[in-house]
């Protein structure tokens, strides 16, 4: 006889920890991210609470999973390379572009002193901020906005992260001039089938380098076309 389970008894049988193990392993680990801090929080935050019960079970799974209004949750591996480039300092304030289900935030909220976060989608911010005080991060500040109208809690950040893509590279222009000196950006840029991982890095006052850290695909920052520059 097949006994059916309800969602929450499904997923209180499914050893996450096992899972986050298997995960920093088999996916994280392979795609060269060695920080021990970023391998301790990515291992350490329960993933599954940041999606919806249906998808639980694929929480760290190297897919994307389905958020709402057509976005979804950036891979486990994209998540790491993010936070090992960025390299957020405990003394440092970051920027996140597009919070979406709020799991890059903790992340952040873990590494960085304050965080600053951005989102199109009122029911992705009440729904992040929901799941952050159930971890008790509470140096997480989220807002509803269009950040590629312009945004911005303060003038300058230590690290900002873009959750969704840029395409063409002038577009990285107004998070860069929001970057302290010495501070970081990770952006992805370009278009399908072709996007590049970017860590942008301002040296003074005047100048910022760009390095290509690895090709991937997400779907574009909401708000930005081809062609379109705004300034922040």
């Amino acid at each position: 006889m097949t006994i059916a389970l309800s969602a929450a008894e499904a997923m209180d049988t499914v050893d996450y920890a096992q899972l986050r193990f298997i995960m920093v392993e088999q996916q994280i680990r392979p795609w060269d991210v060695l920080d021990q801090r970023v391998l301790e929080v990515v291992g350490r935050l329960p993933r599954e609470q940041f999606v919806g019960d249906a998808y639980a079970g694929l929480a760290y799974a190297d897919l994307d999973v389905p958020l709402g209004h057509g976005e979804f949750m950036l891979q486990p591996k994209i998540v790491a390379r993010a936070l090992q480039a960025l390299a957020p300092r405990d003394n440092e304030v970051a920027l996140e572009i597009g919070t979406g289900s709020g799991y890059l935030t903790a992340c952040l909220a873990c590494l960085a002193a304050q965080v600053d976060s951005v989102d199109i989608e009122p029911d992705f911010k009440h729904a992040a901020q929901a799941r952050l005080r159930a971890l008790e991060l509470n140096n997480a500040t989220l807002r509803v906005g269009d950040a590629a109208q312009g945004w911005g809690l303060r003038d300058r950040y230590d690290a900002i992260a873009v959750t969704g893509s840029l395409p063409e590279a002038a577009q990285l222009a107004p998070f860069e001039q929001r970057l302290a000196v010495g501070g970081r950006l990770f952006a992805i840029v370009g278009e399908a089938p072709v996007m590049r991982a970017m860590l942008i890095t301002r040296m003074d006052e005047t100048s910022c380098t760009r390095h290509t850290l690895f090709e991937t695909g997400v779907k574009p920052l909401r708000g930005l076309s081809k062609q379109q520059v705004f300034i922040l």
